[in-house]
């Protein structure tokens, strides 16, 4: 039945199985308590960015806080105010929250994922709990909180009607995803026509100058994670996101040096074939492939052209392939 209730081992902590009525009563007003405190965090952290979300879970940290309400009214009826400090920390078996509110530029979508498993979670755990309580009148109000839970969504979906009206969620849906595009797609676009551009010349200048894979491989990787290890520093350096509002530094500086050491590597890689000429048409069929990738990536996220994008990219990438050539032949 409390099949999201997750062992975090005993440590002195006691099993949900040895709460007794009054204690499972305790750590669901905690439990109320922190989960109202959580979505408040949450409407605290959109309100400057998505107002309307924002009014969303202050809508659910206000339900929280009724429910709260109601289980301290029960437990005052049958064990008086004096209200046994439990929490979800001292209960073994009892469910775990990462504290995913703490993360900065935590996203929209993420928020909103984190709250559907929070009810859920407490739908599970007064599912649980109402079976093991003895008492009609307690039995019946834990069996109500987690028909609640279970209809909470529907909740969130009814706040959503009244806050989220078509245009304001369609503009925070837009603003959503141009963060996603400020912060990963495009360092991580920049990062990759680097990488697949940039370390063409000094690739195929020593393929084409040495004709040995092996020299050939050494030369691209290096070129590759410096290459790479440039960029992400660069991107994360030179701005930090605050008044340009691209996002976190280190989320922008590791899409730029991943992307750009794999664009590199994907045409050095073929030159760990020990025939130089197999390596070598491996590794410009690659190229084919990066270039046309870059230019669907700029059409499809960018909204970049496509007669555009295919100008800038492939035949910058040719001239600077044909150089490396030239160069490596001469």
């Amino acid at each position: 039945m409390l099949s999201s209730l997750l062992p975090a081992g005993l440590g002195g902590r006691r099993r949900f199985d040895s709460l007794s009525e009054r204690e499972v009563l305790a750590l669901a007003i905690s439990s109320e308590e922190e989960d109202g405190r959580i979505y408040a965090t949450y409407a605290e952290t959109l309100r400057q960015s998505y107002p309307a979300s924002a009014a969303v879970f202050d809508g659910m940290a206000a339900e929280e806080d009724g429910h709260r309400q109601r289980l301290i009214d029960e437990y005052r009826r049958r064990f008086g105010d004096v209200v046994v400090p439990i929490r979800r920390e001292h209960v073994a078996d009892f469910y775990v929250r990462k504290p995913v509110w703490l993360v900065e530029n935590l996203g929209l979508a993420r928020i909103r994922e984190e709250a559907a498993a929070m009810e859920r979670q407490a739908r599970d755990f007064y599912v649980a709990a109402a079976s093991r309580c003895s008492d009609a009148q307690t039995r019946a109000l834990l069996g109500d909180l987690a028909a609640a839970e279970a209809r909470h969504e529907r909740r969130a979906g009814s706040l959503a009607d009244e806050h989220l009206a078509s245009e304001p969620k369609a503009e925070e849906d837009a603003a959503a995803h141009r963060q996603f595009l400020l912060t990963w797609v495009q360092p991580g676009l920049a990062g990759l026509m680097d990488g697949s551009v940039s370390t063409l010349a000094p690739i195929f200048a020593t393929a084409f100058a040495t004709q040995n894979p092996w020299t050939t491989f050494l030369v691209g990787l290096s070129a590759s994670i410096g290459a790479g290890i440039s960029m992400g520093f660069t991107e994360a350096a030179h701005d930090d996101g605050k008044l340009s509002g691209r996002g976190s530094p280190w989320k922008r500086g590791l899409a730029s040096g991943v992307m750009t050491t794999l664009g590199g590597l994907g045409h050095a890689l073929p030159y760990l074939i020990p025939s130089f000429w197999t390596a070598t048409a491996i590794a410009l069929v690659i190229v084919f492939i990066e270039l046309w990738a870059i230019v669907w990536i700029q059409n499809r996220y960018m909204e970049t052209p496509f007669a555009r994008a295919t100008f800038q990219v492939v035949l910058g990438g040719a001239l600077v392939l044909a150089a490396g050539i030239l160069i490596g032949g001469a």
